[in-house]
Parts: C-alpha cells; structure tokens; sequence
C-alpha cells in the first residue's frame, strides 16, 4: 500500500489569510490576462479607446492588489504568525506585487508614447508577450506551492525559468529584426525599449522564482 504525505500549508487553519492570498495571487494572474489583450489589441488597432479601457482595469487591478498585501501584512503582524518566516513572506508579497506594477507602468509606456509597431514585428511582440505573461503565471504557481504544497515547488520555478529562456531568445531574434531593417535609429531605438520592458516581466518572475527556492528550503529545514 503507497502512503502519501499530505501536503502542509504554512499558515495551517487560518483559511482567511489563506483565502487573502489566493485573492492577491489571482490579482496576479488578472493583470497578466488584461496585460495580454491589451498589447494584442494595440498591435491590431493601435492607441484606441479600447486600450485605454484595459489600462484603467489594469489599474484598478494594481490598486486592489496593493490593498490586498497590506491587508496581509497587517494580519501577518497582528497574529504574530510564522514570525520565523515573516520576512521570508512579506519579501516575497512585495515582489511579486512589484510584478503587477511592472504589467501596470508598460501598459502606461503604450498609451503615452504610442510606439508605431511595423507589422512585420507584430508576432515577435505577440509571441513575446504571451511568453512573459506564461512566466508569470509559472510564478504565480510556484507561489501558491510554497504557501500550500512544497513538493511542487520545484516544478514549477522549472517552467518558470524555461519561459524567462524563451522570453531572451524572442526577445533576442525581435531585437534583430528591428535593427537589421530599414527604420531610423530613434525609431529602432524606441521599438528597442519596449522590448527590453516587456522582457523584463519574464527577467523578475526568475529572479522571484529564485527567492522562493531559497524559501522553500529554509522551510524544509
């Protein structure tokens, strides 16, 4: 007969904090959603009301998601909880809250600047675009492991990491399209940090990925 062992969650049976958490995760997950087809949507119509629209749910995202961290940071303090691993925890809610900020501040670059994408390059940012947000939402799950299940910890930084891979070599080939053709340089230049910006999505959900791997082993011990 196999025995399996069940998985522990951090914060045992306090199910409203476990309840705040997957809230602030799901924000997470929301961001990347409205992040998604918002730049699909400017690639196919350009600055429109349309995109305006998924800026300001991108916004009211972000602040819901700020509330939601500070609401569990107070409960974190208020019932003296994991205080062996509390750093450990609000370290890893502001960073990932970071995240929503970054999907927040490149939908504000689009509506600003109004980039002129040639269509030619069109794939390239979809492609890119839709690997970020998939590091992300890998993320979003390594996180929800830490909290509830370590064993599946592992895994799913693994995807993340692949995905930040992915996301460089899109980002890479996108990179060279753009300077091998025929645009100005401040045209190629502008292109170029849009990129690099939309990049840095996938760039963070490693770096978080590889604290929560540090955080999962000092829960191990």
């Amino acid at each position: 007969m196999f025995s399996f062992q069940k998985p522990v969650s951090l914060f045992g049976g306090t199910k409203s904090l476990e309840r705040r958490i997957d809230e602030f995760l799901d924000k997470v997950t929301e961001a990347g959603l409205i992040f998604s087809r918002a730049v699909n949507l400017y690639l196919d119509k350009g600055p429109c009301e349309e995109f305006e629209a998924f800026l300001q749910q991108g916004a009211e995202v972000e602040q819901r998601g700020d509330v939601l961290r500070r609401d569990i940071e107070t409960r974190l303090y208020e019932q003296t909880l994991i205080p062996e691993l509390r750093g450990d925890v609000l370290t890893l809610l502001e960073h990932v809250d970071n995240v929503i900020n970054i999907y927040e501040a490149n939908l504000f670059r689009f509506s600003i600047q109004s980039p002129t994408i040639p269509a030619d390059c069109h794939t390239g940012y979809s492609k890119l675009t839709e690997t970020v947000v998939t590091s992300v939402e890998s993320l979003v799950m390594a996180s929800r492991s830490f909290f509830r299940d370590l064993n599946a910890v592992r895994d799913q930084i693994s995807k993340v990491i692949f995905y930040e891979s992915e996301a460089d070599r899109i980002s890479t080939e996108l990179q060279r399209k753009v300077f091998a053709s025929d645009l100005p340089l401040a045209n190629k230049r502008h292109l170029i940090y849009f990129v690099e910006h939309i990049d840095e999505l996938a760039n963070s959900a490693e770096d978080i990925a590889d604290e929560i791997s540090i955080y999962a082993i000092k829960r191990k011990v």
